[in-house]
């Protein structure tokens, strides 16, 4: 591949979203220049888990807009640009551009494929959405466009993340995602989620500061092992010369970075941001956090995982994983056996699986490093259907709480049903992708020492609680009598195309085999 054609397949899953997202921001000034809008009266905040219905009059109700399905021109590129990398690191190796600062490996097509699958469904279910929110009063068509806006700067945020090979830009990216989205999670301007945006972006600031701080703390063992400036926080080069850090300080650096990435990832203990956050954003934008906003956070740490284990050594990596994976599930497991809110049920979901992709970075064997990736695919895409069925259930029942949601294959079947066979795919069945993942973390964990072993089946006793959980609620909402309610047929083709690439994804991996294993190989270090 030319030097020319890296660098544009390097740069388009960052500028395109950014060129969609100006696209965007011109209708929305249209829009405002042609009817200024009025302020709005200041309203009651609703009580949590209830959501205000109010109809539009039929002269109102919102029509299609031509621009509706422009956000899909950002995941389709995303996609585009990782299967192209993907077949050409697979069989050349990593490329670059711009001396260095964009890089792309194994890791890095994988993700941008995940990015792109859960971006699809997300921007596919986001039309629906918004015309349902504004059918109900609760948005306007601006605000719709600066919802547009926000995502597709979002997205720019991710993907630059992950084709970055500078860590301080890494920094920079993951920064920026905290920022985007503070706005998206507060986007209703109800008192229950600017409370929610203000907390995420409180605790999200003070672990993103911390991986600041262990990032000036590695960028200094760089520069005393005579790394020179330009490239002491180019993560390859860092991965070459590691053994020349000094122990103590990349001791330090990398906690930090670990905490910091972590908090981001909704791990323990900066973890509280995380169930309001998603429980209040608009469910197109959850499912987005919860699908891969997690997982981009968290490929930070695995990258930098690969560096600490090559300087002190896997034993300091392997004990903080693990000790911060069980600490979650056990957490996570708990609260779902508590909880009464089906958009935060989800959540806490979120936490148990992102721990169980903690636990096997932990393990950091061949198998335990593709069961890991192979879980942040599907749970991606799980998580993401699962999350936009839940908001077209929100706009029918009116309310989050679960104890008043009954029958809801009776009312929406097709909604339910996606919603349904996400949970199950949640819960690990097969044919789903999710299944072959943690069997695949099972048997590696099993497989390495006897304090592995031990961890591994303290996390399959929470998964199992956690199985419960989740089961009896799915179950509790789904079945029993309800009313024929009206659905939106347009919601759901990205709902069952998610479903059946989870469930292909469990069945086999295909051509994508080859790559899942150059990016364990990546991230383990070889």
């Amino acid at each position: 591949m030319s030097p020319t054609a890296s660098a544009l397949l390097l740069t388009a899953p960052a500028t395109v979203p950014l060129a969609v997202a100006g696209a965007y921001a011109l209708a929305a000034l249209r829009i405002r220049s042609a009817s200024p809008a009025l302020p709005a009266p200041l309203q009651r905040a609703p009580a949590r888990g209830t959501v205000l219905v109010a109809e539009a009059p039929p002269d109102k109700a919102p029509k299609r807009h031509p621009l509706d399905w422009v956000g899909l021109v950002s995941p389709a590129v995303i996609l585009v640009c990782g299967s192209v990398l993907a077949a050409d690191v697979v069989a050349e190796g990593p490329r670059s551009a711009y001396s260095g600062l964009l890089r792309a490996d194994a890791l890095t097509a994988w993700m941008l494929l995940v990015v792109g699958a859960v971006a699809l469904i997300a921007c596919g279910c986001a039309p629906a959405y918004l015309r349902g929110e504004r059918a109900a009063g609760r948005t306007s068509d601006e605000a719709a466009w600066r919802y547009h806006v926000l995502v597709q700067a979002f997205l720019a945020a991710m993907c630059l993340a992950l084709v970055t090979a500078n860590l301080g830009v890494l920094w920079v990216a993951v920064e920026a995602t905290t920022i985007v989205t503070a706005f998206l999670v507060g986007h209703r301007h109800t008192r229950a989620s600017v409370e929610a945006a203000w907390k995420y972006v409180v605790i999200c600031s003070a672990g993103i500061a911390l991986a600041f701080l262990g990032t000036v703390l590695i960028y200094y063992a760089a520069r005393q092992a005579g790394i020179a400036e330009a490239w002491a926080l180019d993560w390859p080069t860092l991965v070459a010369h590691a053994d020349r850090l000094d122990p103590a300080v990349t001791r330090l650096g990398i906690t930090l970075v670990v905490l910091g990435f972590g908090a981001k990832a909704g791990l323990v203990p900066l973890h509280a941001w995380l169930p309001d956050a998603h429980s209040q954003a608009p469910a197109p934008v959850s499912a987005l956090m919860s699908g891969v906003l997690l997982s981009v956070a968290f490929a930070a740490v695995l990258r930098y995982r690969v560096i600490a284990d090559a300087a002190l050594g896997p034993d300091f990596t392997r004990v903080l994983l693990a000790g911060i994976a069980l600490l979650t599930l056990a957490l996570a497991a708990g609260l779902l056996l508590a909880q009464r809110d089906y958009k935060r049920m989800l959540a806490y979901s979120s936490m148990e699986h992102m721990s169980l992709i903690s636990l096997a970075a932990a393990i950091g064997s061949p198998l335990a490093l593709s069961a890991a990736l192979l879980h942040i695919a599907g749970h991606g895409l799980a998580k993401s259907v699962a999350f936009c069925a839940s908001g077209s259930i929100l706009q029918v029942t009116g309310t989050a709480r679960i104890g008043r949601v009954r029958g809801l294959i009776a009312q929406v079947p097709r909604t339910a049903g996606a919603f349904g066979l996400a949970l199950v795919a949640l819960m690990a069945f097969p044919p789903f992708s999710l299944f072959a993942s943690e069997l695949g973390i099972a048997r590696a964990g099993f497989a390495a020492g006897a304090g592995l072993r031990w961890a591994t089946a303290a996390a399959l006793l929470f998964v199992l609680v956690a199985f419960a959980a989740l089961a009896a609620r799915t179950a509790r909402m789904l079945l029993g009598p309800g009313t024929p309610a009206e659905e939106n047929p347009s919601a759901a083709g990205p709902l069952m195309l998610g479903l059946a690439a989870c469930a292909a994804l469990g069945l086999a991996t295909g051509p994508l085999t080859d790559l899942l294993d150059a990016a364990a190989q990546v991230i383990g270090g070889h």
